[in-house]
């Protein structure tokens, strides 16, 4: 067996006895083909790449757009909710959020990895035709992208619970480029016996290709305006303490900010919130408590129509697993209670609007504690008192609300600037202690 590292490195006798740096085996004009390939392929991985990017960068401006979620690079099915919306207010879409506002996008750092790789194949198909060294780097440069696919497509399935279909083309573009290159590898032969230098060089370039395209968007993306809420918040509670013994922990952490969260159990932008603030280092300095608001006719008279059916019967599971009203129970049975709705939220919201009675019927099934509870006037009261909290401290028909030592989380920081906002809102001294009794 021929030792691998001699495609770096071989070289052979010329016809006169002397050594050529050329090898003698005659390139093969046919690994152009899959070159080519690859140029096209990678040209397409940037391209959704871009579209990816470009839809995060929008969203920075604290506003909803409409986002692209299609096979076709740049084509929108202008969804207002959609799985790539899903992925991109997720915490894995970006790295460093609390250090840069909104944080650097994973999606950049694929335009510049695919960037490069398009660079290189149309480099090699300008010289001619690509030497055996060439195809080995190309095909260990097509491993990094492959390799993230991999890894971000666990995540979409496992953590996210939804695959967007720009994440997909560069899932499949990653596959393409990596088969495309060792096709180009094995097809490419001759060497040059420069293909040891010519891998190092083309690491280095390969870094400079994402360091620089990084600089331009540190030197080009939107910034936190501190003037439009931000570490400011966008209010503060009127009435923050709980004479009527409403709230409840739902994350506790002694020593951690007074937190206070308005949530509706069925609510997917609560769930969507619940899900990023358990993957933030920031959840472990908040003291969160929860405050019931379900938007439910049911039971809440502020709202015309059940925007979430079924979530004042959830609503009454918790606060009676809590012991909020008859001093029986833990906030922990009320957080399994929580947990089991933000999972089962679409198939709940459907039997509610079937039929509310099997709903309830199947929570004490889940739940036998709630049992004499569930559905009784004093739990009724209870919700009712929940409703009246949220009246006195004149808030919005909207969940989630988060109320940081009293102050209001702005709505547009509860998505890609939720850990850059969260932590200058911590950093902040002086705010009035929220949740407390008098």
């Amino acid at each position: 067996m021929s030792d691998p590292m001699s495609q770096f490195t071989s070289s052979s006798p010329s016809d006169d006895g002397s050594t050529d740096e050329t090898s003698s085996l005659k390139p093969n004009h046919l690994a152009r083909i899959p070159l080519a390939i690859l140029l096209v392929v990678a040209l397409m991985g940037a391209s959704f790449a871009a579209t990816s990017t470009s839809d995060f960068v929008q969203h920075l401006d604290r506003e909803v757009h409409k986002i692209h979620c299609s096979f076709v690079p740049g084509a929108s099915e202008a969804e207002l909710e959609s799985p790539c919306r899903t992925v991109m207010l997720s915490p894995y879409s970006s790295w460093f959020r609390q250090d840069y506002w909104g944080g650097l996008p994973v999606s950049l750092f694929a335009i510049a990895v695919f960037a490069f790789l398009a660079y290189r194949a149309a480099h090699l198909l300008w010289r001619g035709q690509p030497l055996k060294s060439d195809g080995f780097f190309l095909t260990a440069a097509t491993l990094l992208p492959l390799g993230m696919s991999g890894i971000f497509y666990w995540l979409a399935v496992n953590k996210v619970g939804a695959i967007c279909k720009t994440c997909q083309g560069i899932y499949w573009t990653s596959v393409a480029c990596f088969v495309a290159a060792v096709l180009t590898w094995v097809m490419s032969s001759g060497s040059d016996g420069k293909g040891i230098q010519r891998f190092f060089i083309g690491v280095v370039e390969g870094v400079a290709f994402v360091g620089v395209l990084t600089l331009v968007y540190l030197g080009a993306v939107p910034q936190a305006d501190a003037s439009a809420g931000g570490a400011k918040g966008c209010g503060t509670l009127v009435q923050p303490n709980d004479e009527n013994g409403i709230m409840f922990p739902i994350d506790s952490h002694p020593g951690g900010a007074s937190t206070i969260e308005l949530l509706d159990p069925l609510c997917p932008s609560c769930r969507a919130f619940d899900v990023r603030l358990k993957t933030t280092q920031l959840r472990d300095k908040l003291d969160i408590k929860a405050v019931l608001f379900p938007l439910d006719s049911t039971c809440n008279w502020m709202v015309s129509g059940s925007m979430h059916p079924g979530a004042c019967a959830v609503s009454e599971a918790m606060l009676c697993a809590a012991g909020a009203v008859d001093g029986k129970g833990s906030p922990a049975e009320a957080r399994k209670i929580l947990d089991w709705a933000f999972a089962e939220q679409e198939s709940l919201t459907a039997m509610a609007k079937a039929d509310e009675k099997k709903l309830r019927a199947e929570i004490e099934t889940k739940f036998p504690a709630v049992k004499g509870c569930l559905g009784g006037h004093n739990v009724q009261n209870k919700l009712n008192k929940s409703l009246r909290w949220a009246v006195s401290n004149a808030l919005s028909l909207l969940t989630p609300q988060v109320f940081v030592n009293g102050t209001r989380m702005c709505d547009e920081d509860t998505d890609l600037g939720l850990e850059f906002t969260l932590a200058r809102m911590l950093e902040k001294t002086g705010a009035a202690p929220a949740g407390g009794s008098k």
